[in-house]
């Protein structure tokens, strides 16, 4: 039998600071109870956000017994942080990440993140989800990380594996996109949305499917044997499942703590422009190769959304003053490469981040614990992650392994002793 060492499972953190342009007008509305309904489920899920979410939407089939816990209202955590581009590409370029896991290993994660993606937007017309779902392509600028010539070698080795992108030398994209770069590249499918609605609307037709949402309620502590697992939650309830799996970001279990991640800080805001935006703008998600990078696009509503200066201190994003610096920063780097001009802010914040070495997440079986699950979906691509993730994880349940869950799966160095 395994068993925590710690009482509490979850390390606990202020995930976000200001003022998330997706709860403008509050949380999202659920059904949510108090109290679980029973003593046993099929599966417990730990988290709200669009992880769970997603986990949720896979596993809830109107025969299993499902139960989704938060210690947060729904939808209130991490996600709303978001600032929801959804694209394949993996922070980790393709032919640097074949240097650390393997050509054929790297080739397979990156393909897998454009199947997500493209999931994604079949799970949401499916559903009829509206969060303002968009597809765009993704424009990938050269910058002081990554220049013209290393994104031309980034073009052969996406070309080599199938994927769709191409490299733009930096005449046309003057001529088409207004920017002085020595490069892009221009890649898809990638998209944008709402991601609180998106989170929201996939727990709602869960619920339809029989899921039970329950908050605030928090997990403490887990045993996990052969046959099932058990937890202990705030109120001093145990519960027993056949399956746990625990999805709350970067809130992680302590058990999984590990060399191969750690938690960092990032900005964003959402500010309307001064006069019509370019229509090129309007249709495309655009980031750089810089440190610290730039990275922005539209959404449906108006807004110019716009984030990045990441910093490696895990509680950067809870210093106010520093969001006002960084708020300054992210209009000046915006307004000088596209030459729109923005109003003042109306909605800037900060959140906890997370990155791993390799730009991988982490998904799967949590080593030493049958029975037990979590996602971790560290790095630039959280919401295209949750997709994988969520397959992986159902496929796991359904005693169905799926192909590439052990290229997502957990480092050695956070086996359980």
């Amino acid at each position: 039998m395994a068993q925590s060492n710690s009482s509490t499972e979850t390390e606990k953190r202020d995930l976000r600071t200001g003022e998330p342009l997706w709860l403008a007008e509050g949380a999202p509305n659920l059904s949510v109870r108090k109290t679980p309904k029973h003593s046993t489920y099929d599966v417990i899920i730990a988290g709200s956000g669009i992880s769970g979410a997603l986990t949720a939407w896979h596993l809830c089939d109107g025969k299993r017994r499902v139960l989704l816990i938060d210690r947060r209202p729904p939808v209130t955590g991490s996600t709303p942080a978001s600032t929801a581009m959804i694209q394949y590409e993996i922070d980790t370029p393709l032919h640097k990440l074949a240097e650390m896991i393997g050509q054929d290993k790297a080739r397979r994660a990156w393909k897998r993140s454009a199947k997500a993606v493209q999931r994604l937007g079949e799970i949401v017309r499916l559903e009829n989800i509206p969060c303002g779902y968009t597809e765009k392509p993704a424009l990938y600028l050269a910058g002081d990380e990554f220049g013209f010539r290393a994104l031309q070698t980034e073009q052969a080795a996406r070309e080599a594996a199938g994927l769709t992108s191409r490299f733009i030398p930096a005449q046309e994209l003057r001529e088409t996109y207004g920017m002085d770069r020595t490069g892009a590249l221009l890649s898809e499918p990638s998209a944008s949305a709402d991601p609180a609605q998106l989170t929201a609307g996939l727990l709602r037709r869960a619920t339809d499917s029989g899921l039970e949402i329950v908050s605030p309620l928090e997990v403490c502590d887990f045993v996990a044997t052969g046959a099932q697992a058990a937890l202990t939650l705030s109120n001093d309830q145990i519960l027993t499942c056949g399956h746990a799996v625990f999805c709350t970001g970067y809130e992680f279990l302590k058990s999984l703590e590990s060399r191969e991640h750690r938690i960092i800080s990032t900005w964003a805001i959402a500010a309307r422009p001064r006069g019509k935006l370019p229509t090129w703008l309007d249709d495309h998600i655009v980031w750089e190769g810089s440190d610290p990078y730039l990275y922005f696009r539209t959404h449906t509503d108006g807004h110019v959304v716009i984030g990045g200066e990441d910093e490696p201190f895990e509680t950067g994003h809870m210093n106010a003053a520093k969001l006002q610096r960084k708020t300054a920063t992210l209009v000046e780097k915006f307004e000088k490469l596209t030459g729109v001009s923005l109003y003042p802010p109306a909605h800037r914040w900060a959140a906890a981040f997370g990155e791993s070495t390799t730009g991988l997440p982490f998904l799967g079986p949590v080593p030493g614990h049958s029975h037990v699950h979590a996602l971790m979906g560290f790095g630039g691509n959280g919401i295209t992650f949750s997709v994988i993730g969520a397959e992986i994880v159902a496929a796991a349940i359904a005693g169905k392994p799926d192909p590439d869950a052990s290229i997502f799966a957990f480092p050695s160095d956070t086996d359980a002793p």
